[in-house]
This record gives structure tokens, C-alpha cells and sequence, in this order.
């Protein structure tokens, strides 16, 4: 039976839209995620033996005509399509699934993604041609469901589902959440048989790239985090340090041109003794020599460890900073100090490791004072790189209710993004408008990327190491734009 998987196109005519963005859209830098969450639903398939077809639009990018027509060619008798959304471009995802339903009438049409996980019955009454939407963690749903459909019972039986039926619309139990992550397979090999992985770019990382999550769930309760909130719950879930290293040693194998693993979890460095032993396997099987690594890590990670990663491979990690104000800090139950990120930052620069810093504005709390604050931690702190983002507040998330309750969201889902599908700022605070976040984080990347002291250590990073070089000239390419355009 055929089961086909479709991340659907979205503002084609300006880029590539990265959907799998803890905040989609078309990306200043050119970045492009790997779908994931859909890539380990259809190995899952896969695995369990369905014929299996893969599409993802924004990829190429390809429009909605180009991607009807892909479909086309090899869609016939297909019995599930799993179409994956955003809360950017929930409209267009459930427009183009509805017109798979429209071709192809005998096939079960789902939707899958944080959004319609934090909104299922909302997300149904969009249109009533879409039979349903499954909730959190979809990868032995979609399976369950294309099971039930290959053995003509009922699909809507299926846990973590909420449905249509007969007019009415319905929800199932939750899904329990896959504890054995071992039995979910390689990312990695499912990106070799269907995918072109040179069509993806992680701005921090040495291209070509390849994603994988080694773990799934973060313990941390950050109140804006949406994939723990929406997906995967706070249970940090684990693949065993073996089964991560063997898919290390398959990229080196099968992908003799890429150059590094970029490890998605929330939080990869939560358990320190399954760090060191998988950086032990990395160094034993000398992996370490022949593929980078980066990954984010919360700002409780200690000295010794960064040692460990360095040791085996890693170059770069990324913390979630979010704000120089404490009380901010505690407003989103962070969980982390200015000391703690000021200790973290010494620490990286100890053990030779790279840091991606993230910061956001317009948080509870928030004033042009806590916003300056900020930007002179950023400045104090000089990470390699840094980015600057408002606050967006996705339905699922304690910051969306915080901001709904308060009347601080200015737009609809549709206005997460602009025209050209960068990302927008839909809140407006008391004494904060939408446009002074956003001229903020433009002003703040330009204060922090046109220093000469920065401009001059890129410089010399790229003497050293012309991947290096290679990398942030890309990655500059795409952002120069932005970073001379004049704000008003």
C-alpha cells in the first residue's frame, strides 16, 4: 500500500521555506531544515513495509502547481497522503490538502505538525475535505492509521487522533509517547534513498550537512519552547549512545561529501554520562576525524564535558540565551543566570568550542531598557555568532496564552510571517509596538555583525580554517541584504 508524505509548498517565489523552524519561514540566512518529524514518520512506514513516497516542495522550492504535477506522476492508488503544516502557513498547507483530496478521493488525507497538534478541532473546521490530524508525536500514528487502511478497518480508531466523522468531529486518547527510540530508523538513511541532501543549509554549520535527532523531549519548562509544548513533552526520551554512533559511522559511509552532523535535540546535553560515552565511541571508532558535529546545549553545561565533545568532533554549540535581564529570565521560566551563561561562555572559550547565541525580545516583562540589556550581554559575552528575534508566540505555548489573554497578539497565523516570508513580529506590548521589536533585532544585528573588532576575528577564523570561511561567505550572501538595508 502507498503512503505518501508531503511537505507542502509555501511562498515558492521567494525561497525556500523552512518549515521545520522552531519559528518557520523563508530564512535570512538561507538556512533550509531537514523535515524531520516527517522523514522519521516515513521510515517508520517504511520500515513496516509500505511503499513509501517522499516530497519536499520547499526543497527545490517548488509551487504549488510544480508539486501537484511531482505527485502526479507517481500518486496513483496512493490510500494516505500526511501533509505537514506550520503555523505560518496553516491556510496554504490545509488549501493544498484539500486539493489532494479533490484528485485523489479515495485517500485518507491527514494533517501532522505543532500546529494542528496545539489546535486539532480549530485546524479541522478549516475545511471539512481533510479527514484528520494527528496529535504530538505522529510517527506510530501515521503507521497505525496506514496499518488500519491496508487491512480495511477502521483509520479513526487510532490513538491520537482527532477526526471527522460523519459531520461530527472527534478525538481519540493521546498517542503514548515511543520510548524506544532505537526502533525508529536512521534519518540518515531515509535522506539517502529519498531526498538530495545538498538541498539543505544550516547557516552555523560546514555544508553539506545532515540532521538527526539523537533524543526526544527537553525537561526544560522555557514557557515559549513550542516543540515540547506542542510535540514531544518534556520526558527526555533517549537513543542509546550506540545506535547515535552508528549513524555517525553511516553518514561517513554513505555520504562521503558531508561534513557535518547537526544533532537537533532540544537539548542534547541534559545527560552528561550518555554524552561522555558517546563521545568515547566517537573518538574509539575515529569518527571524530572524519565528521564535525554541533548541537544545542542549555547553558548548565560544565567544562569537562565541552572538553569531551571537543575531543570528539564537536566545533560549535547553542545555547538559548534569550535575555540579560534575570527577571525576564525568570519570567519565562528560563531556569538559567546571567552568572550561569557568563560561566558557560568562559567555559566554551576553554575548550576551543564555538557558540551560536540566541536571543529574543519582547518577552513578559520586556521594556527598551531590558532590550539594551541584551544587546550588552551579547556584546560582553562576543559569541561567534549570534541571533536577534522577537518573541513569537505559537498557539500550544504558554507565551501564545500569555500573549492571546493579554490582547498582545496584532494579526492572525498568516501574519507570523511577511509577504515574502521572513519572519514578522505579531505582538504589541503596552509600550513596545510590533515595528520597534523588529527595527530592535535589525539594529542589534548590524550593531553586533559590523563591528570592526567582529568583522576582523571573521576574518582570521577564515584564514584558519577556509571551511570556516566558506561557510560564513554564505551564509553572508544571504543575509548581507538585510544586515545594509536601511530601517526605518
Amino acid at each position: 500500500m502507498k503512503v505518501y508524505f508531503v511537505n507542502p509548498p509555501f511562498k515558492a517565489e521567494y525561497g525556500k521555506f523552512s518549515r521545520e523552524n522552531r519559528s518557520p519561514a523563508v530564512t535570512r540566512s538561507g538556512t533550509l531544515y531537514y523535515p524531520l518529524w516527517l522523514i522519521y514518520a516515513a521510515a517508520v512506514c517504511e520500515k513496516d513495509g509500505f511503499d513509501v513516497r517522499f516530497l519536499d516542495a520547499p526543497a527545490a522550492p517548488l509551487n504549488e502547481e510544480q508539486a501537484m504535477k511531482i505527485i502526479a506522476k507517481d500518486g496513483k492508488n496512493t490510500k494516505l497522503f500526511v501533509v505537514s503544516t506550520s503555523t505560518p502557513s496553516i491556510y496554504s498547507d490545509v488549501s493544498f490538502a484539500e486539493k489532494l483530496k479533490e484528485h485523489y478521493k479515495d485517500a485518507y488525507v491527514m494533517l501532522v505538525g505543532t500546529h494542528p497538534s496545539a489546535l486539532p478541532v480549530e485546524t479541522l473546521k478549516i475545511s471539512e475535505k481533510i479527514d484528520s490530524v494527528a496529535r504530538k508525536e505522529f510517527d506510530y500514528i501515521v503507521r497505525d492509521v496506514a496499518r488500519a487502511l491496508r487491512d480495511n478497518k477502521d483509520p479513526n480508531k487510532v490513538n491520537g487522533l482527532t477526526y471527522r466523522e460523519k459531520g461530527e468531529i472527534k478525538a481519540n486518547p493521546d498517542m503514548k509517547y515511543i520510548t524506544d527510540l532505537d526502533e525508529i530508523p536512521f534519518a540518515a538513511q531515509f535522506i539517502k534513498e529519498h531526498l538530495n541532501h545538498k538541498d539543505y543549509f544550516f547557516a552555523a554549520s560546514t555544508y553539506p550537512e545532515i540532521q538527526i535527532f539523537t533524543g526526544r523531549g527537553c525537561m526544560a519548562r522555557c514557557n515559549f519552547c513550542v516543540y515540547p509544548q506542542t510535540m514531544h513533552g518534556h520526558q527526555y526520551r533517549l537513543r542509546s549512545p550506540k545506535n547515535v554512533v552508528d549513524e555517525f559511522q553511516y553518514i561517513a559511509d554513505n555520504f562521503p561529501d558531508v561534513k557535518e552532523v547537526v544533532i537537533e535535540d532540544d537539548t542534547f546535553t541534559a545527560k552528561k554520562d550518555r554524552v561522555i560515552e558517546i563521545c568515547k565511541l566517537l573518538v574509539k571508532k575515529g569518527l571524530n576525524k572524519r565528521l564535525k558535529w554541533l548541537c544545542n546545549a542549555r547553558v548548565n553545561l560544565d567544562l569537562e564535558t565541552m572538553k569531551a565533545m571537543k575531543a570528539a568532533g564537536c566545533h560549535l554549540i547553542i545555547p538559548g540565551i534569550e535575555s540579560g535581564s534575570q527577571q525576564i529570565l525568570n519570567n519565562i521560566k528560563k531556569g538559567t543566570t546571567i552568572k550561569q551563561i557568563q560561566n558557560y561562555i568562559a567555559n566554551a572559550k576553554k575548550a576551543k568550542l564555538m557558540v551560536h547565541a540566541c536571543y529574543m525580545v519582547g518577552n513578559n516583562g520586556e521594556t527598551r531598557e531590558t532590550m539594551e540589556e541584551t544587546f550588552q550581554l551579547a556584546l560582553k559575552l562576543n559569541t561567534d555568532t549570534a541571533q536577534f528575534y522577537p518573541l513569537l508566540p505559537f498557539p500550544g505555548t504558554e507565551a501564545y496564552y500569555w500573549a492571546k489573554n493579554n490582547g498582545y497578539i496584532n494579526g492572525g497565523y498568516d501574519d507570523y510571517v511577511k509577504e515574502d516570508g521572513t519572519i514578522n513580529c505579531v505582538l504589541k506590548l503596552p509600550d513596545l509596538s510590533s515595528e520597534e521589536l523588529v527595527r530592535f533585532c535589525d539594529n542589534a544585528r548590524k550593531r553586533y555583525y559590523l563591528r570592526p573588532r567582529y568583522i576582523l576575528h571573521r576574518i582570521w577564523m577564515g584564514i584558519k580554517n577556509p571551511q570556516d570561511l566558506k561557510r560564513s561567505l554564505k551564509a553572508f550572501g544571504s543575509i548581507k541584504g538585510f544586515l545594509f538595508k536601511k530601517t526605518k
